[in-house]
């Protein structure tokens, strides 16, 4: 008697192999652009036209006019971060219910990319003192990255086993670090020598913004000719007229959640807890510069550090999840950002070695924090509402960080020096500890519906 061999894990896995590749083409955007070049670029651009003059830096505080308002030249590109994000949560459940209802989930997650990255390479244009066109393409461009995030997550879904997504979401951190951090070191390499290249700094700063848009869009072909659109599955009727569906759509979603209250402490753990990774990661620049006193050279080696040793540190957390279960890695994990900033506080200034030591440690947990959240959220999503309950994860994981910001600012207002300011970031593990601790992981795959994975 023949037998036929199951084919549905060799096809799972060789979509996953594709799907990976997204996050290696929009992390380009997100390190080269958003994290590392486009700001002091605006800066100096808006600062032109502000009369600040060649050299303005986030001192700057000369205003440009924004739709009639009066902004520090200094400040525009957090502002413009900030309106990019505000408007990411109106717009990303619409794309959420949108793509749940579709069967073409990896045309919709291309296209978004196609255009953000269309309006990413217009930030080439950013320069003399036309300031403008960069600032409504990175708003587009961030708001459609957005968008095609959505499709991205959950597409995860259709691609994997409830107990193969630690390892699906980890491989997938794990290659966004990778590529992201492969063209931050050539443009960096760019920039820092660009009088070897023949090109003056503002033009080797806008041919890497241009290399990020271009990266972007060619390598989102990879995952769009190799995976398979998938079937909608438990589509929830429409109801209403469009208004109703669109615009109501975020509060629908935040009231369905009242339905499965383990999901929604999760979403308020994950929402305090990634707040105090990502204002970790946006001071940490600041507070080796102006606190520990490191010239500019070593910054960027304690990126590209990050960058890198996050690639390794999603991998492990992966395979410690395989042992130990996802939710157990979040919470130690977690306790592992309060040791770290408490750790940061006592920083000896110009030290590079306990810096450096810092960042690694910085980098591990980060990569598996950030890459279990996403798959361990997955199992808490109803069935046929992952592009819904994503684009609300989505607004969490990149629109809560202000925040952070606000607490980094005041407190060193407050106390003039900024190792107060970071060693108060402890409250949000502490709030997002206290959440996961509340969870009870098991009730919560149970009520959405989904099966459990043997360690959770």
């Amino acid at each position: 008697m023949s037998t036929i061999a199951d084919l549905a894990p060799v096809r799972r896995r060789a979509e996953q192999k594709a799907w990976n590749w997204y996050d290696w083409a929009n992390s380009a955007f997100y390190t080269t652009v958003l994290t590392v070049l486009f700001g002091p670029l605006m800066i100096t651009v808006a600062g032109r036209a502000a009369g600040c003059g060649d050299d303005a830096d986030d001192t700057c505080k000369k205003a440009v006019d924004v739709l009639g308002l009066h902004l520090a030249a200094g400040s525009l590109p957090s502002y413009l971060t900030s309106f990019a994000t505000i408007l990411s949560a109106f717009i990303l459940p619409i794309v959420g219910a949108l793509v749940d209802r579709s069967a073409r989930k990896k045309w919709h997650m291309a296209w978004f990319a196609f255009a953000g990255s269309f309006f990413a390479a217009l930030l080439f244009f950013l320069n003399g003192d036309h300031w403008q066109l960069g600032a409504v393409s990175v708003v587009i461009a961030s708001v459609l990255g957005g968008c095609s995030l959505v499709s991205y997550y959950a597409i995860m879904v259709d691609i994997s086993e409830e107990w193969e997504r630690d390892a699906v979401s980890a491989r997938g951190w794990a290659w966004g670090y990778l590529g992201g951090g492969l063209l931050l070191v050539v443009n960096l390499v760019l920039v820092q020598g660009h009088d070897t290249f023949g090109l003056g700094k503002e033009m080797a700063v806008r041919i890497s913004l241009l290399s990020a848009a271009v990266w972007w869009a060619a390598f989102t072909l990879i995952p769009l000719t190799r995976l398979r659109n998938h079937p909608a599955t438990s589509v929830v009727p429409e109801t209403g007229g469009l208004m109703r569906r669109s615009f109501g759509q975020l509060w629908a979603t935040l009231k369905d959640l009242r339905n499965y209250p383990m999901t929604l402490t999760f979403l308020l753990a994950y929402l305090f807890y990634n707040d105090g990774i990502q204002t970790v990661i946006y001071s940490a620049s600041i507070y080796g510069s102006k606190q520990l006193h490191f010239g500019q050279s070593v910054l960027i080696a304690a990126i590209l550090l990050i960058q890198f040793v996050a690639f390794g540190g999603a991998l492990l957390f992966a395979r410690i999840a395989r042992t130990h279960g996802a939710y157990k890695c979040l919470v130690w994990g977690t306790v592992a950002w309060m040791v770290i900033v408490l750790a940061a506080m006592f920083l000896p200034n110009k030290q590079i070695v306990p810096f450096l030591a810092i960042g690694v440690a910085i980098a591990l947990v980060m990569g598996g924090t950030q890459a279990l959240s996403r798959s361990f959220f997955s199992l808490f999503i109803p069935k046929g509402r992952e592009g819904e309950y994503f684009a609300l994860y989505n607004a969490c994981e990149r629109g809560t960080s202000w925040f952070g910001t606000l607490l980094f600012g005041l407190v060193f207002q407050l106390s003039g020096s900024y190792r107060p300011a970071i060693v108060s970031l402890v409250i949000f593990f502490v709030l997002g500890l206290i959440f996961l601790l509340r969870l009870d992981p098991v009730r919560g795959i149970k009520e959405a519906g989904n099966t459990a994975p043997a360690v959770v």
